[in-house]
């Protein structure tokens, strides 16, 4: 079953209704070598924690080392066009959370990019919407290569496939199935940070955001977020209590 998932994949360039209507039909496939470690729904070193998920990936791409996957993890997101005190805090606060979690993201620049950087020394696992083959956005051409030495980058998408828009806000629903809890650390209203926090809630897995400046167009989902229920991060004290809850 696992060689046909990956012709389907392949075939149909990740696209998850696609390869699930190949299935379904029993449509015609043939034997692949490829040259790219994968994992497969039906194989048992595929993360137990996306057997959750609605809509699980069938296949995964991946380069690094696959169970990190099993870690206990939190997402830190954001945007990606961020303040530079939002960095810093996001620095900081990915230097704590990496103490005791692997640290997920989806390796975009702005948040994402500080959440692995400052991860590196410990476990960090960036979800991607294009091939594996393909670093986006260029600039994190370094990060890339150390987290595929050392640590994870995976995708549903076969090798060749670009970036497009509508990739980013599928593959949202791996990066927080794959977290105990997820952390906003600056965000729109509107945004893939948010879409990402939808699937979480989805989940039932927390949220924490760190609040933002009236008025601050940047970081107001976040403001909305804890208007709503979400849980506050005050100051680095209720990071560091992160590290002794039972997610």
């Amino acid at each position: 079953m696992r060689e046909r998932i990956l012709y389907y994949a392949v075939k149909y360039q990740g696209d998850w209704n696609k390869i699930a209507k190949a299935i379904a039909h029993d449509e015609k496939w043939e034997y692949l070598e490829y040259p790219c470690l994968y994992t497969t729904i039906v194989d048992n070193n595929y993360p137990s924690k996306l057997r959750c998920l609605q809509y699980a990936p069938w296949i995964l791409f991946y380069e690094g080392n696959l169970s990190l996957c099993e870690n206990d993890s939190c997402a830190v997101i954001g945007s990606r066009n961020t303040s530079q005190d939002s960095y810093i805090i996001c620095r900081d606060m990915t230097t704590i959370l990496s103490k005791r979690y692997t640290i997920v993201s989806g390796l975009a620049k702005g948040i994402d990019g500080c959440a692995h950087e400052s991860a590196l020394h410990a476990s960090t696992i960036g979800v991607i919407g294009c091939g594996l083959d393909i670093v986006y956005p260029k600039q994190h051409s370094h990060l890339y290569k150390q987290m595929k030495q050392h640590h994870l980058i995976v995708s549903e998408y076969p090798l060749g496939v670009k970036p497009l828009a509508h990739h980013f806000p599928w593959r949202n629903r791996i990066l927080a199935a794959l977290s105990a809890f997820v952390v906003v650390i600056e965000a729109r209203c509107k945004s893939g940070t948010m879409l990402t926090v939808n699937e979480a809630l989805t989940l039932g897995i927390p949220v924490y955001c760190v609040p933002q400046p009236f008025l601050y167009e940047q970081g107001k989902g976040c403001n909305l977020l804890i208007s709503q229920g979400a849980e506050i991060l005050i100051d680095m004290e209720d990071v560091k209590c992160l590290l002794h809850k039972n997610f």
